[in-house]
């Protein structure tokens, strides 16, 4: 990998990243997304070998014509040149990055699941719950990694992401196997720039994510702000939390539970010219992850007999909008 500094050039001009070979362990990433593409151009601006695999046929032509990944940052763009093959392609895949969104998370995943090796690494970073323990099910023969993040990043246009905010990620096996760190994954997120941590229960990690998303994108949905917006809208946001809490003390995430109301408060503070990712797929046309995060709290809040009125509330509210002509 070489790779050249950011140019004062504008965005539509951006220095060149060109990928060139490595003996270091290769990366696939599937999901060209706001959070695949930041991972991606990251680790090959890192000097590692980053494989992009693209849907269809006709995704890997929009790649090729748009000339490779743009990362953004403070306003400098840097274009990535990684290669690519639509999922169709052959050859073994040992480390996998499943970045796309949670409700296409399985079908992406059953159409490279014959080329994954055997102890392949697939790390899930999807939003929400429930489309990670979907996937970690179908393969029994890889190891199954849970990421949750704080990264802050959208996409102004295919295959280009912003990267709005330095974050944290989480890692963690999907089950209690009892297996080691995997020492080689983590060193390359360490070289990449990639702040993380390895956590035995990154489950509590998951639940939080959901409980904050759930305070916080819906409202700004139904409001139509950025997250600032929503220190307007106080009282609303501190009983979703209550409930919330509720929810993840009768779901056995008590230490999620603890200062949610508090770091909910502290996110839309820290984040208040930011649009949520469920606003911005309301915006562009995209389908929601409402059901993998609404959807999913109020149905654990149901098989729990937990009462969540304002939640479910929510959720009603959210489907109606959604759902306008």
């Amino acid at each position: 990998m070489r790779h050249l500094p950011f140019s004062n050039a504008p965005a539509d001009e951006p220095a060149r990243v060109v990928a060139e070979p490595s003996a270091a362990g290769s990366w696939h990433v599937l999901g060209a997304g706001s959070l695949g593409t930041l991972w991606a151009c990251r680790l090959a601006r890192a000097g590692l070998p980053v494989h992009l695999l693209l849907r269809n046929a006709a995704r890997l032509q929009a790649y090729r014509e748009a000339g490779g990944l743009r990362l953004i940052e403070d306003g400098q763009a840097s274009l990535h040149c990684l290669p690519a093959t639509d999922v169709a392609a052959d050859g073994p895949i040992a480390r996998l990055l499943l970045a796309c969104k949670a409700y296409d998370a399985q079908a992406a995943i059953a159409s490279v699941a014959a080329r994954l090796a055997p102890g392949a690494e697939v790390i899930l970073l999807q939003n929400g719950m429930g489309s990670q323990q979907a996937v970690a099910e179908m393969l029994p023969q890889a190891r199954c990694i849970y990421a949750s993040s704080t990264e802050g990043a959208y996409r102004p246009a295919d295959f280009q992401a912003v990267f709005a905010g330095q974050g944290f990620t989480w890692l963690g096996d999907a089950g209690p196997v009892g297996l080691a760190e995997p020492t080689a994954l983590l060193a390359d997120l360490e070289r990449a720039g990639i702040a993380h941590q390895w956590t035995a229960n990154v489950h509590s990690r998951l639940w939080r994510k959901l409980a904050l998303n759930c305070a916080i994108n819906p409202l700004t949905v139904l409001y139509g702000c950025r997250n600032g917006g929503l220190a307007d809208h106080h009282d609303e946001v501190a009983t979703l939390c209550a409930e919330l809490a509720r929810l993840l003390g009768a779901c056995g995430q008590a230490d999620a539970a603890l200062g949610l109301h508090q770091e909910v408060q502290r996110v839309i503070q820290a984040t208040a010219a930011n649009y949520s990712s469920m606003y911005q797929d309301v915006e562009q046309g995209r389908r929601t992850e409402i059901d993998y995060l609404l959807g999913y709290a109020c149905q654990a809040a149901l098989e729990r007999h937990c009462e969540v009125p304002h939640l479910q509330a929510l959720q009603a509210r959210l489907v109606r909008a959604l759902n306008k002509p």
